[in-house]
This record gives C-alpha cells, structure tokens and sequence, in this order.
C-alpha cells in the first residue's frame, strides 16, 4: 500500500505565521508572498510579482487573497523577470502601491534600461514599471505588520537580497536557496566570480537559522540543513565543471521561453536562440568548438531526453 498524502495541516506552508500567505506558482512566475498585518489591515505587502505574461492572473490572485484589503507595498527581492514582471500591472491595480527594489539596480529601472536589467539579453519581458524605494541590506523593512531583516544575497544575482522575519526564523529565499538547490549564477556566466558568493549567501542563511523557508519556486520547506547540503553539493559540481553549469543555464534559458510560448516552430525556437545575446555569449565562452546551429539543436534534445520538451513534426512543445 503507498503511503497516503500528507494532509494540508501538516504541510511545511501550515506552519507559517498567520499573514502569511505564500501563492505558489510554476517556474515561469516566481512565487508571490503576501504579508498581511492583524494589528496593521492597511499595511499589506507583496513580495515578488511573477512573469508578464501571468500578470492579470496575478492581480486577480492577489485582490482575492486581500479580500478587501488594499496593497500598500510591493518589494521585489531581486530584478529578473519572473520576480517583477507583474510589478506594472499591479501598480496600475493599485495607485497607491509603493514599490520597493534592491539599490544596485534601481538606477536602470528609473531610466529603464531593459539591457543593463537583463531583459534584452536574455530574451524576456518586462513591461517598465515605478519605483519608490529602495530595500537596503542591513536594514529592516516593515511588511504586513512584522518587521523583516534586508540580507545581501548575491550569487543568482549580484543585487539580490532575501528577507528574514526574526520572531517565527522565516526566511523569503528567493533564488538563492531552494528544496532542491538554486537558481542559474548569471554573473559567473558573465566572467565573474560568482560561485564563492553563492558559498557565501549559503554560509548567510545558515547562520539566520531559518525554521521556516519561503523559496522563490518549489513549495515551502522546514528542512533547511539539507536544503543547504544540496545546494552545497550541487555549487561544488559546479565550481568543478563550469561548463557543466553553462550548459545548464542555456537549457534553463530555453525551456523558460518555451514555458512562455507552450509551444511554437522548430524554426522559432532556432531563430530566437540565435538573436537572443545571451546564448551567443553562451556559445563563444563555453562551446565554441560546436557550430551555434548544432549546438542549439543539441539543448532541444537535452530537454526532449529530461522529458521537458516534444517535438511534434516541425513544432517544440513544452511538457
């Protein structure tokens, strides 16, 4: 007989403080955190805003959980896409929204410069969107009635913070530690020596000794030591074989895409690949001994073996 499922009562997410309510999404939305005050019903705040392209499922998502409530704030833990990309929508949902960023970009969001965001040369979208504020690290900012620390994060993103509640030891992850790992170390990608900071952040969260953590994606968790030992297992197989993680992030950046468009020509997807800047980096710094069309072609079959992706004659569909 298989074990039976674990009930909602005893699941990691029943264990958060009251006002807390954290709204999983798949990966191509990050998950939305919101925080509410018992003590404070016009304090309500956002953490994290998700794709573009699921934006109105998100106001929709949000206004239901308020109930009523109006959003005062909305903090983004660090500039990707699929952390803010509902950032606009919500702001024109909500007037009187202020929208808190990290500060080491927040000069590319006033000028809005969608190359220096990542954007442009990861192929994805984010419509412009106001910023108010910034979340400085070592600071502590007040959300849905608690206060929460501001902590550096860097690594997935050299500007990424993560935010810890000290009474319950909740921590908000982001994308730098999930259940099962962590999300693609860009600056590394980009020439920089992104795999000690990511060591770093990992030393940071184990020494916060969250009881209680609230990733970016995936569910949340209560087994934070082991969290960190994969996490700790999968950098070291990195650091060892950089390659290895190149490979990983192109096929992330392309399986991403295809979560965006379902599913869409063989010709499509060769065709943005090789106008997408990223890739082309990708290409010349870790593979340049295979040509970009082999090599493109070799990431759909990676994701076709992982069960990712089909293909169906001249068309990719996501699976």
């Amino acid at each position: 007989m298989s074990p039976s499922a674990p009930s909602a009562a005893s699941s990691p997410a029943a264990l958060l403080p009251a006002g807390i309510t954290v709204l999983e999404r798949g990966w191509l939305s990050a998950n939305n955190i919101l925080l509410t005050g018992a003590d404070d019903a016009d304090d309500a705040a956002l953490v994290d805003s998700g794709y573009c392209t699921h934006a109105a499922q998100t106001v929709a998502l949000v206004t239901a959980s308020l109930g009523g409530l109006p959003l005062r704030a909305l903090v983004n833990t660090h500039l990707h896409s699929d952390h803010c990309g509902g950032n606009a929508a919500l702001q024109a949902a909500f007037p009187a929204l202020r929208t808190l960023v990290p500060p080491g970009q927040a000069a590319h969001v006033r000028d809005w410069n969608p190359d220096a965001l990542s954007y442009t040369p990861t192929g994805q979208d984010c419509p412009p969107f106001r910023l108010d504020g910034v979340l400085q690290p070592g600071s502590s900012v007040r959300l849905g009635g608690r206060d929460w620390q501001v902590h550096a994060a860097p690594g997935h993103d050299t500007h990424s913070v993560v935010l810890f509640e000290p009474e319950h030891a909740v921590l908000i992850s982001a994308d730098a530690l999930w259940e099962n790992g962590f999300g693609v170390v860009f600056p590394e990608l980009e020439g920089e020596h992104a795999f000690a900071e990511v060591a770093a952040t990992l030393d940071r969260i184990e020494a916060l000794a969250p009881r209680i953590v609230i990733p970016g994606h995936g569910p949340v968790f209560t087994d934070v030591a082991q969290a960190l030992a994969t996490a700790r297992r999968r950098l070291d197989g990195f650091v060892r074989a950089p390659d290895r993680h190149a490979l990983y992030a192109a096929k992330v950046l392309l399986k991403y895409k295809l979560l965006e468009w379902q599913r869409a020509p063989l010709a499509q997807v060769q065709g943005w690949a090789a106008a997408t800047p990223y890739f082309g980096m990708l290409h010349a710094r870790y593979f340049a001994g295979t040509p970009f069309d082999g090599w493109a072609e070799s990431l759909v079959q990676a994701l076709e073996a992982s069960g990712a992706a089909r293909r169906e004659g001249a068309w990719l569909h996501n699976a």
